[in-house]
């Protein structure tokens, strides 16, 4: 029997800038409320901090939003803001994180620091909730290594970017806890219990343009308690331009996935992405409601299971984007 799940997502962006430009306020409030599922309804800040902006640094307080990397189909080295998981499997939708960053720039490239406090914790589906395990997750009995909980963990993270003629070039390091969870069986095998690793993470992005050609590729090293590994994710977009008399541009993207981590889910955290491809078309309809699509099948190539991505994005007016 098909049944309906409805929900109502209300998302507002309120920003201030100094006369001078030298400060910023920013405030995303975000809230979903779904008609079965307890744990998808919340409310979050997306994003609440204060910037000052400087002739070559900047500082920002407060929550934000950071993100890292080129690739289209995973986004691997992303790993500052908390995914909400609630929301979407894709790992697109990010909860706030605190943090105090630092970005000096000048000409030999933009070196950003972190301090990231104040963990937060991944979302997951209640028991009403669609596209969860078998046994619910109780978050609220997470671990974290060393005893800690979420309210002592200070996060740490640094990032140099740069372009070198048709090379746009990115190095990241980060290390705190795991933004992915081990989910552990409890005693009574009843339900399952987030796990948050502490981590090291040393990070690339690498992204080639030459004329009509997008070459992309970033990965990262990751060291674990229990295991050292590799994951990167690569390909190329080219794109036609204007394919229509409004000057519609069509992109054709193929990338590649592979993640090295153990498949024991008491070792590591589970990854759908770890031997699959994805060929995929982004649409850009490059006209006053900035229409776009991104549509895309991922198949794995161990077994052959295929998945699809759908995103499209259209402004109705001056103020609504849906």
């Amino acid at each position: 029997m098909k049944t309906l799940q409805s929900s109502l997502e209300l998302e507002a962006d309120i920003r201030w800038h100094s006369s001078d430009d030298s400060w910023d306020v920013v405030l995303v409030p975000y809230a979903r409320l779904d008609a079965k599922d307890s744990e998808r309804s919340h409310f979050d800040m997306r994003e609440a901090y204060v910037r000052w902006n400087g002739d070559a640094v900047t500082v920002r307080a407060g929550l934000g939003h950071v993100f890292w990397g080129v690739t289209e189909s995973v986004h691997l080295i992303d790993i500052i803001n908390q995914s909400d998981t609630v929301e979407d499997l894709d790992g697109e939708d990010k909860l706030g994180q605190p943090m105090l960053e630092v970005s000096v720039q000048q000409d030999w490239g933009l070196f950003t620091g972190y301090i990231l406090p104040a963990f937060r914790q991944r979302s997951f589906s209640g028991v009403n909730g669609r596209l969860r395990a078998p046994l619910l997750v109780d978050a609220d009995n997470a671990l974290f290594d060393t005893g800690k909980d979420s309210s002592e963990d200070i996060d740490f993270a640094l990032r140099y970017s740069h372009y070198f003629g048709d090379w746009d070039v990115g190095l990241s390091f980060f290390t705190g806890a795991n933004r992915e969870a081990r989910l552990v069986p409890n005693a009574q095998l009843t339900a399952l219990i987030p796990f948050y690793d502490d981590i090291s993470q040393g990070g690339i992005d690498v992204q080639y343009t030459r004329d009509e050609w997008l070459w992309k590729f970033e990965g990262f090293v990751r060291d674990t308690p229990f295991e050292t590994f590799m994951a990167a994710v690569g390909g190329l977009e080219y794109t036609f331009y204007g394919i229509s008399g409004a000057g519609a541009d069509l992109g054709v993207l193929v990338e590649l996935q592979y993640d090295g981590r153990s498949k024991d889910p008491l070792l590591s955290p589970l990854t759908v992405a770890d031997n699959d491809i994805m060929v995929g078309v982004r649409l850009s309809m490059n006209n006053a409601e900035d229409t776009s699509m991104l549509a895309g099948v991922v198949t794995d190539m161990e077994d052959a299971s295929i998945s699809a991505i759908l995103e499209a994005t259209h402004r109705f007016g001056d103020s609504w984007v849906g």
